[in-house]
């Protein structure tokens, strides 16, 4: 815009949404883990790995804005070697994959929905196990279905997650090595000259 202020220029950025939902396991086949953190007294989820919601629908949102599909492709179900897999590792799997991509992390925001166990009490420890693996930070908030649905009547959790991703700088491969540095040469340390009766 003419004798407007110059606009700064950004990095380029990306969105992603993920989400992930699982029933209930029958209590005591199998503990609850929630963004990498086991709740205590309930029951745990059905799922190949660990089924860690949160960690699924994170992991989901960071591919889904770098275009490389979900983790249901990178990590088949049908695939002996995923069985009880831990989520986070599987979510550091997926970090990987986007930086190789050239984007990385800004931040992310993880909303669980279920009726109970109540999480409150577990959040900070969601949110510092979540924002390590990631690389950057990961805000936990949880929600109540309010009856509705079958989240509402108990029968599984489900979560939402969306993240903020920037591309990495370019490189530039005129700055990777120093251009080397020219040497004058010193007189001083030329040959000496031959005398007249070195010369004879």
């Amino acid at each position: 815009m003419s004798g407007g202020r110059p606009v700064p220029a950004i990095a380029p950025l990306r969105i992603g949404q993920g989400l992930d939902v699982h029933p209930f396991a029958p209590a005591g086949e199998r503990p609850l883990v929630l963004g990498g953190v086991v709740v205590p007294g309930a029951p745990g989820l059905v799922g190949h790995s660990d089924a860690d919601v949160i960690a699924h629908a994170l992991a989901d949102a960071l591919l889904g804005a770098v275009g490389l599909g979900d983790i249901g492709h990178h990590f088949p179900a049908d695939q002996p070697e995923w069985a009880g897999a831990d989520s986070t590792d599987l979510l550091a799997r997926v970090v990987a994959m986007v930086g190789d991509a050239r984007w990385q992390p800004v931040n992310a925001q993880c909303t669980v929905v279920c009726e109970r166990p109540k999480l409150a009490g577990h959040l900070p420890a969601m949110v510092d196990r979540l924002s390590a693996v990631v690389g950057a930070p990961v805000a936990v908030t949880a929600k109540r279905a309010e009856g509705l649905g079958a989240l509402g009547r108990v029968e599984g959790i489900a979560c939402l997650a969306v993240v903020l991703l920037a591309a990495e700088p370019a490189r530039d491969p005129a700055a990777a090595e120093p251009d080397p540095v020219a040497v004058e040469p010193d007189p001083a340390a030329a040959e000496p000259e031959l005398t007249a009766g070195e010369l004879a």
